[in-house]
């Protein structure tokens, strides 16, 4: 099983860095400094960019007061948005125990609610239920503890099933005053178009390779800076994909998967076999590898299909990657990969809902790809 770095996941709540999006956090900064602050926020993005990083940031600079500070009249206002670790709002808002900030996200499944482990190794809920919205209306009612705002973060808030949605556009209507919702959306297109009309809507960019690859150096300084810029470029302008990758061994699952694929139109299927032993044993290790490699699989399809489409091969994540690329969508050959990339996304959907047996899901996918090549 492949090993993963010693990297610490780092909450939003209590991440102090903000890597990029200068442009949004001034946006930000000048709105809570000038009198202009609009009650509801959509901070829109990929994932694992940093919307709910700024949507904390933003959260305890106004909880902290600093709006106030100087008025923003002739450069003696605040200069950004960051408010230092020490400072016990920073303190009460990465523990969750401030009493003027509501977080609203997926529940964990009952099941793993209560088992004491790690909050990133819990599993979540597919949606927001409406009762989770339903408690955002009564929180803003009260007076702010601390004189100041009522702060409102909806994480993931495309997950919001019908009815949550329904009951935040009511609050969304008729906002109390001194209130702020700050919704960070992976998919602002899924929002009802009444919830984005009355949001001020920010939306943040990939980063660049150069902005992962530096937060993998100070974070895995032992990486080696190849290594670094092959994780950057497989989570295409996320850090937090970067960072999972990093921990879960991804970058040598994708090596191996490469590898594996290589020799194509012949597969080595002993080779296929041994893969699937591994990561269809038991044990957590075996689930976190299956993940990483199912989704680095269908990246890697979705990945190839773009490249036919654009008639050009990517960027390589590992050396001889392009040349493989080209030879398999090469020949007119396109519509081929497309059915395979769209069927195996319906079949590891298949495969979680129905508990399916994983090493012949796998073996099923390879085949499939051994198909399409041979033509």
């Amino acid at each position: 099983m492949s090993q993963g770095l010693e990297i610490q996941a780092i909450a939003p709540r209590a991440n102090p860095d903000l890597i990029g999006h200068a442009a949004a956090e001034q946006a930000m900064l000048e709105a809570a400094t000038t009198g202009r602050l609009p009650h509801a926020w959509l901070i829109g993005g990929p994932p694992g960019i940093g919307k709910a990083t700024l949507a904390f940031r933003f959260a305890r600079f106004l909880l902290a007061g600093r709006a106030e500070e100087g008025g923003g009249l002739f450069g003696t206002g605040p200069d950004s948005l960051a408010v230092a670790r020490d400072d016990p709002v920073f303190q009460r808002t990465a523990s969750g125990g401030h009493a003027d900030l509501l977080t609203v996200e997926r529940p964990f499944v009952k099941e793993d609610r209560d088992k004491e482990i790690e909050p990133e190794q819990k599993r979540r809920q597919r949606e927001i239920p409406v009762d989770e919205i339903r408690r955002i209306g009564p929180f803003l009612r009260l007076t702010p503890a601390e004189g100041g705002f009522r702060i409102v973060v909806v994480d993931e808030a495309e997950r919001m099933n019908r009815n949550a949605a329904n009951a935040i556009l009511k609050v969304l209507e008729e906002p109390p005053r001194r209130a702020v919702l700050l919704l960070a959306c992976n998919n602002p297109g899924r929002l009802l178009p009444t919830i984005r009309s009355r949001c001020r809507r920010l939306d943040l960019e990939p980063l660049d390779e150069d902005a992962i690859a530096g937060w993998l150096g100070a974070h895995a300084p032992d990486l080696a800076e190849a290594d670094r810029y092959a994780l950057a470029r497989l989570s295409e302008g996320s850090i937090g994909r970067a960072a999972a990758l990093a921990r879960e061994g991804g970058l040598d699952l994708y090596r191996r998967m490469v590898e594996l694929i290589e020799p194509l139109p012949k597969l080595d299927m002993v080779e296929v076999h041994k893969l699937g032993d591994q990561i269809a044993a038991p044990g957590a290790a075996a689930d976190v590898a299956w993940r990483t490699t199912t989704d680095l699989l269908q990246w890697w399809l979705g990945r190839l299909v773009r490249a036919g489409a654009a008639r050009r091969a990517p960027p390589e994540v590992v050396p001889g990657e392009a040349a493989l690329i080209e030879r398999l969508v090469g020949g007119g050959r396109l519509d081929r990969w497309i059915e395979v990339w769209e069927k195996t996304g319906r079949g590891l959907a298949r495969a979680d809902a129905a508990a399916l047996d994983r090493k012949s899901v796998l073996i099923g996918i390879f085949a499939s790809i051994e198909a399409a090549a041979r033509g």
